[in-house]
């Protein structure tokens, strides 16, 4: 995996050309750490986001087409259109481990046609096709996948986008197919999507025939420290037991009993019906329809924290509609039905959206009088909007602020201009200060400190105090980057925080395949590199500190049921990185 390659999609004759090439200065990053220095490099700060000067830069981990355990991930960079800043969104399913294979750290596409044509493109071990695909125009992304299958059979991934990201949407997502080749794991903040529309991309076939797995430096120690990672896994609770049994959504139940499921637009921090979309409910109905309650999202996973979702007659809708789903267009838009829930879960992935800012755009609509908290069809009948292009649907579309401000909603929760997600600010403060200084926008994963707000992993730190928060979350930060970068799914870190030596099997594994020597303080510093990328180009491209904040009414509002704001100061805020 030593080559990048460039997909010019405009060309210096107008027409799509390719190249390969090394990777240069880029050498010994993957993932996140790849696509925010290439971005931060590459793009210009101020470019126009969906301009032929932006880039989309799609990059396995370091551990992608490797046996290494939990090593699928995908990166997306670019700058994203939502934002305006640097942006890197991660998916699962099974194109990261099928480009390492085909030896690419990075798909870079770059330009954008002269005329509006739209294109796919397949990869494979001898070639690049790059071919018009004016057939695939406006499809969804699981009648364009059934169309690849036919055409390509049923051993390729592919990388695509719905309707959506043809509109160029903000809340657009880029699209990965899964083991069962559905367009299931998703890319999905910051509109990165809408890049790939501007590119004039509909699908990416990738098809790794005739390939093998890569092969590590040390085979015997990769083995032997695989082994130790894994069995890590299985020992701790999360990810041994609650991760596999009931899958994301285990945590509904326990974020709604700690007060902090932001409920009705983060009016308040607990849902009456959470116990009915419950993960504790939602294996119960799938395991009785026939569906699967535990599944992985792509091969070599052990945690296998998703599933399959069945409708009432028994066949397909959906795969599990994880926490952050359930939650965006369950509790906030106060809607009880997982059926319902479901099904917006498809559409999003159909149309190719974003379900946390869609869930969240939706509620914003309520809140704006345009359906009522807890009707499930009118939030249905939104989303098809989105799907038909029509004007709603394209403000829709654009996610929670634009859509607050087009209808005149006063408490919008996002911080720039990206949807927060399922943890209120006020109840769990540690993640308040993620999505505050996250150079993505609000964004849980960027820094999840409901590791130690609400479950006790990694040491504790009281939720609902500003004390700790500042550097519980700096520290998660970093560790997340770092763990971007390797290609490794992100629930691995409730394991390597709470087991010291599963973490330094994790280290060994990268040592191993790669024959280096890096430490516990270089997988920090490796973190802090790319960070310090990522704020560099945010500030370049205009941002300051005083976008590193939430809205004022978390600040002037109290959270029920604990009655509590975000204490976490301005000046705090501000030493997160200063």
């Amino acid at each position: 995996m030593d080559k990048i390659l460039r997909i010019n999609m405009g060309g210096p004759d107008g027409e799509p050309s390719y190249r390969t090439e090394t990777l240069g200065e880029y050498a010994g990053l993957g993932g996140r750490g790849l696509t925010s220095a290439i971005v931060a490099k590459e793009v210009p700060p101020t470019c126009h986001p969906l301009g032929a000067e932006n880039k989309l830069v799609i990059a396995p981990g370091l551990l992608s087409g490797t046996s290494g355990a939990m090593s699928g991930r995908l990166s997306v960079g670019t700058k994203s259109p939502l934002t305006g800043g640097i942006k890197e969104a991660n998916a699962g399913g099974q194109p990261a481990q099928m480009i390492g294979r085909l030896g690419y750290a990075a798909i870079v596409l770059e330009g954008k046609p002269k005329e509006k044509t739209l294109y796919k493109i397949l990869i494979n071990k001898d070639t690049v096709e790059i071919t018009e695909a004016p057939d695939l125009k406006m499809l969804g992304n699981y009648d364009l996948v059934d169309r690849i299958k036919g055409k390509y059979g049923e051993k390729v991934a592919c990388i695509s986008i719905g309707q959506a990201g043809e509109m160029k949407l903000t809340a657009s997502t880029v699209a990965c197919t899964d083991m069962e080749q559905r367009p299931t794991r998703h890319a999905a903040r910051g509109g990165v999507g809408a890049v790939m529309g501007s590119k004039g991309v509909k699908a990416i076939v990738i098809d790794d025939t005739g390939t093998s797995m890569r092969s590590p430096k040390d085979k015997d120690k990769f083995r032997e420290a695989n082994k130790k990672f894994v069995e890590g896994l299985k020992q701790h609770a999360v990810t041994g037991q609650g991760l596999p049994a009931y899958g994301t959504n285990v945590l509904t139940n326990v974020v709604n009993e700690a007060g902090a499921y932001p409920t009705y637009n983060f009016k308040t921090g607990r849902f009456r019906g959470a116990a009915a979309i419950s993960g504790e409910t939602q294996a119960e109905t799938e395991t009785a329809r026939g569906g699967l309650a535990t599944h992985g999202c792509h091969r070599g996973c052990v945690i296998r924290c998703s599933g399959t979702y069945n409708d009432k007659d028994g066949h397909f809708l959906t795969k599990q509609p994880e926490y952050e789903t359930v939650w965006a267009h369950g509790g906030n838009c106060g809607i009880d039905n997982l059926d319902a829930i479901a099904m917006l879960d498809r559409l999003d992935d159909d149309y190719g959206l974003d379900t946390i800012e869609m869930g969240t755009t939706i509620s914003v609509a309520m809140d704006a009088g345009l359906a009522e908290f807890g009707d499930y069809e009118a939030a249905i009948n939104l989303l098809k909007e989105v799907g038909k292009g029509t004007p709603l649907g394209r403000i829709i579309g654009s996610g929670a602020a634009l859509t607050g401000k087009v209808f005149g909603v006063e408490r919008i929760p996002v911080v720039k201009n990206q949807a927060m997600p399922a943890y209120d600010p006020r109840a769990v403060q540690g993640v308040g200060v993620t999505y505050a200084t996250s150079t993505m926008g609000a964004d849980h994963t960027a820094g999840y400190a409901v590791t130690a707000n609400l479950l006790g992993v990694g040491g504790t730190v009281d939720p609902l105090k500003p004390e700790g928060q500042v550097e519980l979350s700096r520290n998660l930060q970093f560790a997340t980057a770092a763990i971007d970068s390797t290609g490794m799914c992100l629930f691995i870190a409730f394991a390597v925080l709470d087991q010291p030596e599963t973490f330094q099997a994790l280290i060994d594994m990268i040592n191993a395949f790669h024959g280096l020597e890096m430490t516990a303080e270089d997988v920090t510093a490796l973190g802090q590199k790319v960070i310090a990328m990522e704020r560099d180009f945010n500030k370049r491209a205009g941002f300051s500190k005083e976008d590193d904040r939430l809205p004022d009414y978390f600040k002037n509002e109290a959270c029920p049921p604990h009655n509590v704001t975000f204490g976490v100061t301005d000046e705090e805020l501000d030493s997160v990185f200063g």
